[in-house]
């Protein structure tokens, strides 16, 4: 039996409390993230990357295809953002800078984008816990998968490898490609 979450439960629609708490632990200040939170919970926050999670950020057909993969094949995602034109997959701490070394040795499909691996040192704007009433700009964000736990289930990087590659071999035979090897992991900073 997988221990992987597959159920429907992983798809709140907006942040909980207990996603919120979740979220706030990233922070070496929760409290202030609650504070601002309580005073205006449309208002997206920077959060440091590799203790409460890691992020692994695509181009957005890309990231759609790799959640898709995740979800219909695989074990299922954490919580996942969108934010301009790229899908921000919350991972296990450390599943960023492992994928990238992973990826760098796995045969690799030609239309895959590079991704975005934020961890340990970085951070990442997330999208608020509830959406503006009024239609928010793009560089806002929004959540596909909010948080709803306190201790949701991140992928780690075995499982981002597979989706990410099944998502791009899917793109390169689509397209009538053979795949290629490169180097798809770019760590920002």
């Amino acid at each position: 039996m997988s221990t992987w979450p597959r159920d429907s439960h992983h798809t709140a629609a907006y942040v909980t409390p207990a996603g919120a708490d979740w979220l706030a632990s990233a922070s070496a200040c929760p409290r202030s993230v609650h504070a601002l939170w309580a005073q205006r919970p449309s208002v997206p926050v920077t959060l440091p990357c590799g203790t409460a999670f890691d992020v692994v950020s695509m181009d957005a057909l890309f990231g759609r295809r790799v959640v898709s993969r995740l979800w219909t094949d695989g074990p299922g995602t954490g919580p996942v953002a969108t934010q301009r034109d790229r899908v921000m997959l919350f991972a296990a701490p450390g599943a960023a800078r492992r994928l990238g070394a992973l990826l760098g040795w796995e045969e690799w499909a030609a239309p895959a984008p590079p991704l975005l691996c934020y961890g340990w040192g970085d951070a990442v704007t997330v999208p608020p816990p509830y959406p503006q009433e009024t239609p928010a700009p793009a560089s806002t964000g929004r959540w596909l998968v909010a948080p709803d736990v306190r201790r949701p289930w991140l992928p780690g990087p075995e499982a981002l490898l597979w989706a990410c590659v099944r998502a791009a071999r899917a793109a390169s035979q689509a397209l009538g490609r053979t795949p290629v090897t490169s180097a798809p992991a770019v760590f920002p900073g």
